[in-house]
């Protein structure tokens, strides 16, 4: 069981990068709002009954499934989390749809450094010289990107979509560290949340917010924007990223595991999506993205090294 927590961190980022793959498809030529309704709606189909189950019944009680109850105290924080989610996700979902995906992927694998300057910067945390190492090069591989990216007519400066990726990115940095927040135990100065209750509810909260965007802003406006077609990829990038967050919240919750190296091996999920951008969706310029690719590798290295 020692291991465990790390054998189901690699597969999180399997299944995440697999995720990221079907999302770039589902969104080529697509309206981003109902595609992102679509994917909160699946994922939230896929754990309702779980919550049904466990609030009527005794057939998940002691089971990896089964999903605590809790008032206002409990629900307030998964509120909070479904917005910087979904916040994180509106970034990503448009900024995905304009750029190609072998760029994206390096710049969302930077998140665990973003994490430790975060640390840095709010928490006092004291940086040693692996993790310095691990954040110079993850700013060296950015430049090398952006260069990348002009070959491309990508002018990183002044493309609003590359802002959104970023965006995406930090927010997604800030929900790494809320999950540490609401999931650690309550000695280690956690709030101690059940963590299936957290991935549960956390979806049908997003599900109520996309309704309300789907409703409010992109229906009465449909017929002036991009057009919505369905796609049997979207099904899959709602199936991919549950099973991702399953295996990352089960994971994080074994005795030993250490959130640093499971957000770290997480990541590692650019590798499938790249080698996605590159077989499946034909990208260009993936020599030197390779290179970028792998500075953002060995960023992650220096890092675990130093976490350790």
């Amino acid at each position: 069981m020692s291991v465990m927590w790390l054998v189901l961190a690699f597969l999180s980022a399997t299944l995440l990068g697999c995720y990221d793959s079907f999302k770039k498809r589902a969104l080529a030529q697509n309206a981003v709002v109902p595609v992102l309704f679509l994917n909160t709606l699946f994922s939230s189909l896929i754990f309702l009954p779980f919550i049904l189950l466990s609030h009527t019944s005794d057939v998940l009680d002691g089971s990896i499934c089964h999903v605590a109850s809790g008032g206002w105290e409990m629900h307030k924080y998964i509120v909070l989390k479904s917005f910087i989610v979904l916040s994180s996700w509106l970034f990503g979902y448009f900024g995905m749809k304009h750029l190609p995906l072998t760029i994206v992927g390096p710049i969302n694998a930077s998140r665990p450094i973003m994490v430790l300057v975060g640390a840095f910067l709010f928490f006092g945390e004291r940086l040693n010289i692996y993790q310095w190492i691990g954040v110079l090069l993850a700013v060296v591989s950015f430049f090398m990107l952006s260069k990348s990216g002009k070959k491309e007519g990508i002018d990183f400066k002044h493309d609003k979509w590359i802002y959104f990726i970023v965006m995406a990115a930090i927010l997604g940095a800030v929900s790494g560290l809320y999950d540490k927040f609401i999931m650690a135990p309550v000695e280690e100065g956690g709030l101690g949340l059940d963590r299936m209750a957290v991935q549960s509810w956390y979806n049908l909260y997003q599900c109520f917010l996309m309704l309300l965007m789907l409703l409010l802003l992109w229906y009465p406006h449909r017929r002036s924007t991009t057009p919505f077609h369905w796609h049997w990829s979207i099904i899959f990038v709602s199936i991919f990223l549950s099973a991702a967050d399953f295996a990352y919240f089960y994971a994080l919750s074994l005795p030993g595991a250490l959130i640093s190296i499971v957000s770290m091996v997480r990541r590692g999920s650019v590798i499938v999506s790249f080698l996605f951008g590159a077989l499946i969706f034909h990208e260009k310029n993936l020599k030197s993205k390779t290179l970028d690719l792998l500075l953002v590798l060995l960023g992650l290295i220096f890092l675990y090294i130093g976490s350790r």
